[in-house]
């Protein structure tokens, strides 16, 4: 028995060996023990560290890193009282100090959090006995609780939101930099266990724990967090802040983190500059985005400029991998580029291949990784984008640098995976690895150890190739049989072992798989063929015997088929690189031989069909003299290229070949021509259109028909000549129509816009017979044709703007309008952008141009509804600071919404959108009252054209933009859409009223808004409102006012009870009274008080909401102007008027403000309350309680407050309890009489004493407390009060 513990002892004494090794076999030979006898061993480890209490640190470490084991290894095992007196002794070894011991402390801490894993309750209650509020706890009990959060989520979350209130206040008072650091560390492992708690909540013990359980907690955290530690010089601590930060920003309200995104990513960026590590920054960075995005954010989007540019400079920094954190930012930073590209992937792929074009090394190794990274992780996003990724790769193939290439070879064996190289522009991306497959060795070792030699790049390569081969089974049947092509091609011919390796290897699958396209039909392959002859024949040095196997390919080959004919003429091009003079023999040679004259002349037309087609070799020899000009030596081909190449070409060219020469100038000819057609002088009519019908029928001979052919089509212009012998206007348009379908029919698409753009020269013709008919032709030709020309919409509409500034005929000026509505119907998304990117303010002709597209209901309708939901989404102002030298920020318009709003106005001013307005009229009202609330205050930026499409008009005029106002643009938009929808009776009042102009001034803002539409607007009532309602929960307090106010002014009519929507505004209302802006809480307690006016029968059915509301609103602490309580008030008078005497319960009111309106409203509803209290005893005592204030408030400086005292006590009266008081009281106080104030009171008090002698002493208190009143008048009155009260006391 003994010798276990003699064991243990000497073990223990050990336990100090200056050797590290030693010590490690002490603690595994303690836990060998502790194993058999955990109670035995953990008593003997408690009683030595009793026993010794001046043992140096490193010992005492050893033997409580001990008890940690054997804690660790037989938690389960050890007794319940053990267990209590260790986590007794961790806790006095941990705190023992007050000065902190890191090593020490720490391992007593490791102690507490092992027990804590399976006993977190009795943990719990040591260390919150050691976490009491207002005392800064030990260093070491929030790093426990920090760790135990790790280890123990389940356990510790369901204690947090306690620690967090017991922590909070702790966080303003701490000053040490350590202590932030442990504060700031725990909050961020609390937030984590709290998430995976979440993330797991099928496997927790409370199901209900909610994320908004802690927001509010974590909100002020990180209010302290953000508002003043991240600012630290101390780089470990902001780094610390910013890792905590991150995991909060998951358990913000919503609200709360979009409010404070635009502050918080600029300062997590800023810590790039200001730190050397970044990886904890970047960790932070991703946490913040994925919140943000997880939550729907719209904020983000005006951040996303910045966070590009700083992670594209992140992912930039070279990454050394013996320095693990370089390599870990980097991996975090790719995590960012991921989550935006679920968001922004239009934005985030522009950016990065705009990246890939600068040639910069750094910049394109950077560009390069992240396009590897999200071709791999965001498959599904990146499905849309791989022909742009494809097309942009190639600027990154031609790099010299060995370091982009390697990149490049990562980013092609990602696209090799996920699809890329089976489509088109893929077969360039394997011939680039076969080039490096092919490289030279390095002659020079480069002193950069970074660097990649060619050997590594090679090797990569062939390590590719192999990989495309065996693992990417998709790429079989492109590779299979394009890499036997790379066999013959000189360049190649270091490539020839991995080539040939690849090859067995797909050879070999295809076999096994029996696939009909192993067999490659060396016919059908025969171009192959040919090009392996020409890279022999490069090598040959026997002039002879190249000549004589020229001569057997141009002999021998299938000339009718297109394959053989290419591979033969690259064969000869690739053989010209080495023997120009006779390949150039030869060609010319077999020109003029027999083959060509069989196969023309007279003989050719007894030929048998299977016989060569002449056109065929002709094709043949073309092609050879092609590939010879590719393949020639530079310095020999220039002096050959007219003399015997080009010759021989234009020799054997023939025009039979369709389509194979165009008529160029065919469009702009007809351009000029056609117009004149309707010239005012008849012989110009006739040569023009006879000019037309010649120019038709080149076309026709340009195309390959015949001189004689008769077109049926381009005959029907002799009608349409005929008829122009006629002046009639209404004949003139409809040929003119006649005459655009014919030449629409005739001329070739690429013509097209040249024939457009003539036309809209057409359109400032002299002859105002001409511009009409140019814009008849042109008209009709987009209508026809303009389907195929969205590319060319937004040059159109810039050329159509420019022309209606010097158009001076109306017609035109219509057709002008016709023309924009015909391209909005084929392309009508392009319109609309192009449109709204017009410099604002718009342009009167810009204003034409938008009043154009109200003339179509349907398309109206369409534009509407989109700029509707864009403007119920897109961010409506920003806030930016004006200046250095003025504080604040001020709030500037985005330019998107503000060109919707300019747009929605000018197209309601066409009388034809009346249709469309009707229908949209509920969403479109509701999208301008928001859209108006969003602009109050707001100003225009310096550079509010900064992104303007229209370079060149970017500077507007001055006057225009003196008169340019942000709100000004969103009241005119929301009179006019009310005048549009023929509510005159709405307008009339709001003009009369000045509520224009009240709408934009800040102070008077929510009464413009209010004024009549609530009286006739009738049954559209339903649908406003419920479009208005998301805008009462949006971020925008300025939306949430201006919705509220409305919905407030509504309950002040009897009409929504009316159209059934009462319940709806109260509901929404009585929502908005814990709104965090004060005015939007003011607006909803004035809304419920209106319902006393609005819907009186209705008071009861809510009484008990409407009370608490208003007493909320009385008591409201955070009220700087005292407006809610003025507005709860005055709701409460209004409101007692209607209350059944049940539903009242009455508290005392107080009404000794310094506001006079508050005094004079709280009297008031002291009076209007009395009528509930008159059989109560309790109101009776409430009456004497302010008895004295009233009396004394008689000679109060404002007339107002003396007025509704004398009300209120003449109410109050016979609640009092004495016929004699209350007779005086409704003698002389008389709202409009003067009163003796001196006489009344002397009156007053002696049926005071006479009837309530017990009241006396507490009259006296109150008089007393008088004295100190802010008002000498009624300081004086209580000096008067008081003398007249002892006067009659002593003489009764």
């Amino acid at each position: 028995g003994t010798e276990p513990y003699r064991v243990t002892l000497a073990l223990l004494d050990a336990a100090n060996d200056r050797d590290p090794v030693v010590q490690e076999q002490v603690r595994k030979s303690i836990l060998t023990l502790g194993n058999q006898q955990p109670d035995k061993v953990l008593s003997m480890c408690q009683d030595y560290l009793l026993k010794h209490p001046k043992l140096v640190v490193g010992h005492r470490v050893v033997v409580l890193q001990t008890i940690e084991l054997v804690v660790k290894s037989r938690i389960d095992d050890i007794s319940y009282p053990k267990i209590k007196s260790v986590i007794q002794l961790a806790s006095d070894e941990m705190t023992k100090s007050k000065e902190v011991v890191p090593e020490w402390q720490q391992a007593a801490s490791n102690i507490l959090v092992a027990v804590g894993n399976k006993y977190i309750n009795d943990i719990m209650e040591e260390i919150l006995g050691k976490f009491q509020p207002g005392v800064l706890p030990h260093f070491f009990v929030i790093q426990t609780l920090a760790n135990l959060s790790d280890s123990n989520v389940y356990g510790m979350v369901p204690f947090l939101s306690a620690i967090m209130g017991t922590m909070l206040p702790m966080l303003g008072m701490t000053k040490q930099d350590n202590m932030k650091w442990v504060f700031s560390s725990a909050l961020c492992r609390f937030s984590e266990s709290i998430l995976e708690y979440l993330a797991n909540l099928d496997k927790a013990p409370d199901p209900t724990v909610r994320k908004d359980t802690f927001s509010s907690e974590i909100y002020s955290a990180y209010d302290i967090l953000f508002n003043s530690w991240i600012q630290s010089r101390e780089s470990k601590l902001r780094l610390t802040v910013a890792e905590a930060l991150g995991s909060m920003s998951h358990l913000m309200a919503h609200d709360k983190l979009e409010e404070q995104l635009p502050k918080l990513l600029p300062t997590i960026l800023g810590l790039y500059k200001k730190n050397s590590e970044h990886y904890i920054i970047s960790k932070s960075l991703y946490q913040v985005l994925e919140a943000s995005v997880n939550m729907g954010s719209r904020v983000l989007e005006t951040q996303i400029d910045g966070l590009l540019v700083a992670l594209h400079q992140q992912i930039c920094s070279p990454m050394d991998f013996n320095n693990p954190p370089t390599v870990k930012n980097h991996n975090e930073v790719l995590r960012c580029f991921t989550i935006l590209a679920n968001t922004f992937t239009d934005r985030l792929m522009v950016f990065v291949l705009q990246r890939l074009e600068n040639s910069n090394e750094r910049n394109r190794m950077g560009s390069l990784a992240v396009l590897r990274h999200l071709i791999n992780s965001s498959t599904s996003i990146m499905e849309t984008k791989r022909l742009l990724i494809l097309a942009s790769i190639r600027q990154p193939l031609a790099d010299h640098s060995n370091k982009v290439k390697k990149r490049v070879v990562q980013v092609i064996s990602a696209m090799a995976h996920h699809g890329y190289l089976e489509l088109e522009g893929g077969d360039l991306l394997v011939r680039f690895i076969i080039q490096h497959c092919a490289l030279p060795d390095t002659y020079h070792r480069p002193p950069d150890p970074e660097e990649v030699t060619n050997e590594a790049l090679r090797s990569m390569c062939d390590n590719t190739l192999h990989l495309f081969t065996t693992t990417v089974g998709r790429l079989t049947d492109v590779l299979w049989p394009m890499l036997l092509c790379y066999l013959t091609p000189n360049q190649y011919a270091n490539a020839t072992t991995p080539l040939c390796k690849s090859l067995i290897l797909l050879a070999n699958k295809k076999q096994t798989a029996q696939e009909p396209n192993f067999i490659i039909d060396f016919n059908a392959q025969g171009s192959f063929l040919y090009r392996c002859i020409g890279v022999i024949l490069q090598q040959c040095y026997n002039k002879e015997l190249v000549r004589k196997q020229l001569q057997e390919m141009l002999i021998g080959t299938r000339h009718n088929d297109a394959i053989e004919r290419t591979g033969v003429a690259m064969g000869i091009g690739l053989c010209a690189s080495s023997h120009l003079d006779g390949t150039l023999e030869k060609l010319e040679e077999f020109g003029k031989s027999d083959a060509f004259r069989k196969a023309s002349g007279i003989f050719g037309l007894l030929k048998d069909k299977n016989d060569v087609d002449v056109e065929k070799m002709k094709s043949t020899l073309i092609l050879c003299y092609g590939y010879v000009a590719l393949h020639a030596p530079e310095d020999k081909l220039l002096t050959r290229i007219d003399s015997d190449i080009l010759h021989n070409i234009s020799k054997n060219f023939n025009t039979k070949v369709k389509q194979s020469v165009t008529f160029h100038n065919l469009a702009a000819l007809v351009g000029r021509l056609a117009p004149r057609c309707t010239d005012p002088n008849p012989e110009v009519r006739r040569a023009a259109i006879d000019c037309v019908y010649r120019l038709m029928y080149i076309q026709l001979r340009y195309e390959g028909f015949s001189l004689d052919y008769k077109d049926d089509s381009v005959e029907g212009l002799l009608d349409v000549r005929e008829k122009l012998s006629n002046p009639d206007h209404s004949v003139l348009y409809k040929t003119c129509s006649e005459l655009t379908k014919i030449i629409s029919k005739r001329l070739p698409q690429q013509q097209l816009s040249t024939l457009l753009f003539m036309l809209y020269d057409g359109l400032v013709d002299s002859q105002s017979n001409c511009s009409r008919a140019s814009s008849v032709i042109l008209n009709t030709l987009l209508k026809n044709r303009g389907a195929g020309l969205q590319d060319l919409v937004p040059e159109m509409l810039e050329v159509l703007h420019s022309r209606l500034q010097v158009i001076g005929e109306e017609q035109v000026k219509v057709a002008i309008g016709q023309s924009i509505l015909i391209l909005a119907t084929q392309h009508l998304q392009t319109v609309v952008n192009t449109l709204v990117a017009y410099p604002l303010p718009y342009d009167s002709w810009s204003c034409e141009m938008w009043i154009a597209l109200g003339a179509d209901s349907t398309l109206a309708l369409q534009i509407m509804e989109m700029m509707i939901e864009k403007l119920n989404v897109m961010v409506p102002f920003v806030d930016k600071k004006e200046s250095m030298l003025r504080p604040g920020l001020t709030k500037v318009t985005t330019s998107q919404p503000l060109a919707m709003t300019c747009a929605l106005r000018e197209m309601m001013l066409n009388g034809q959108s009346a249709e469309a307005v009707a229908h949209l009229f509920p969403k479109l009202f509701s999208a301008l009252l928001v859209r108006l609330g969003s602009s109050v205050g707001v100003q225009l930026p310096k550079d509010l054209n900064s992104n303007s499409i229209i370079s060149d008009r970017k500077t507007t005029n001055k006057i225009n933009m003196a008169n340019f106002d942000v709100c000004g643009v969103a009241v005119e938009a929301l009179r006019i859409l009310l005048g549009r929808a023929q509510l005159d009776a709405v307008v009339k009042p709001l003009d009369q009223d000045g509520a224009w102009d009240k709408m934009k001034d800040p102070q008077q803002h929510t009464t413009g808004v209010t004024l009549a539409m609530a009286k006739h607007a009738g049954p559209r009532l339903p649908a406003i409102v419920e479009s208005l309602c998301p805008s009462l929960c949006n971020i925008y307090e300025c939306q949430r006012i201006t919705v509220t106010a409305f919905f407030s002014e509504l309950l002040n009519h009897h009409v929504v009870t009316e159209l059934m929507i009462l319940d709806m505004l109260m509901n929404n209302m009585m929502e908005r009274i814990t709104d965090t802006c004060g005015t939007v809480r003011m607006l909803a307690v004035r809304g419920l008080g209106n319902i006393a006016v609005g819907s009186p029968e209705k008071v009861n059915k809510y009484a008990k909401e409407l009370l608490a509301a208003m007493s909320s609103g009385m008591e409201e602490k955070d009220d700087p102007g005292k407006l809610i309580t003025l507005e709860a008030m005055s709701g409460m008078s209004k409101i007692l008027l209607y209350l059944d005497q049940k539903n009242v319960h009455l508290s005392v009111v107080m009404f000794c403000q310094e506001n006079d309106e508050i005094r004079c409203a709280s009297i008031m509803l002291l009076g209007n309350l009395s009528k509930f209290g008159s059989g109560e005893p309790v109101f009776k005592d409430q009456i004497h309680n302010v008895l004295v204030s009233l009396l004394l408030h008689l000679s109060d400086p404002n007339p107002q407050v003396v007025k509704a005292c004398k009300y209120a006590m003449r109410i109050c009266a016979p609640v009092i309890g004495s016929e004699q008081i209350s007779a005086m009281f409704q003698k002389h106080l008389l709202e409009e009489k003067g009163l003796h104030y001196g006489e009344f009171i002397n009156d007053l008090t002696k049926y005071l004493i006479q009837d309530f002698p017990g009241m006396l002493n507490f009259y006296h208190i109150t008089v007393i407390q008088f004295f100190k009143s802010n008002w000498a008048e009624i300081r004086a009155s209580a000096a008067m009060f008081i003398g007249k009260k002892k006067k009659k006391k002593n003489s009764f």
